[in-house]
């Protein structure tokens, strides 16, 4: 029997993954996992329940939306960054994913050749607080998670004062194959610097593209500011 391959970048399955943090059916650095909802701290503990989706994580127009509660102060690493960005300050604390609005939407615009979803960072906090490279995403789908990667575009620093957000985009392939493909069932993502996720409903397409060799475009993440609001 021949078996099919993905035609993205190798499935890494939970059991292997080594994953930085997540909010929403978030999962700590224990690997345990902790439930939130929009603008609600979670409860420490909870288990993630049905495929990893935030049901309860919808703003008002209709982007999935979470907010952190409860988590760990990690120290993933967040990417490279000049460390110049305009406005930074060395004493400006990082954001913690507990103090972030995490929303995601679809952002492909007709023509282009990828399919693209736009995550926000909104900064939830009463200080100002500090963003620097890339943040960690993952597509859960029914064969494992496919790990997004980096575009190698430079990372900025981006100081994120109270209310205000920033962007970045997540591409990955058009599914044009003509069968069913693989299941996107879930975005997980981990702040710069954090170890806490988050796993918000998926926005974009319902499937990825499957081919027998293997070959194809990856899923991939941009730096910190790449994306403008609403793509």
């Amino acid at each position: 029997m021949r078996v099919h391959k993905l035609t993205i970048a190798a499935l890494a399955v939970a059991a292997g993954l080594s994953l930085t943090a997540c909010q929403g059916d978030s999962d700590n650095a224990d690997g345990q996992s902790t439930g939130s909802s929009n603008s609600s701290s979670s409860s420490n503990g909870a288990k993630d329940t049905g495929g990893g989706k935030d049901t309860e994580g919808k703003s008002a127009d209709g982007e999935n939306t979470a907010v952190g509660g409860g988590g760990s102060d990690g120290a993933s690493d967040g990417g490279s960054g000049s460390g110049k960005g305009s406005g930074t300050d060395s004493e400006t604390a990082k954001c913690l994913t507990d103090h972030l609005e995490i929303t995601a939407a679809d952002g492909t615009v007709g023509g282009d050749p990828e399919e693209t979803v736009v995550v926000g960072f909104k900064n939830a906090g009463a200080k100002d607080c500090l963003l620097t490279g890339y943040a960690g995403v993952d597509l859960k789908t029914n064969y494992g998670r496919v790990s997004a990667e980096r575009t190698g575009q430079e990372a900025d620093p981006v100081v994120l004062k109270s209310g205000e957000d920033v962007f970045f985009g997540v591409t990955y392939p058009k599914n044009d194959s003509g069968g069913s493909g693989v299941r996107v069932e879930g975005l997980v993502v981990t702040p710069p610097n954090e170890t806490k996720s988050v796993t918000l409903d998926w926005p974009g397409k319902a499937s990825l593209p499957v081919t027998e060799d293997g070959s194809g475009t990856a899923v991939q993440v941009g730096p910190i500011g790449s994306a403008g609001q609403g793509g």
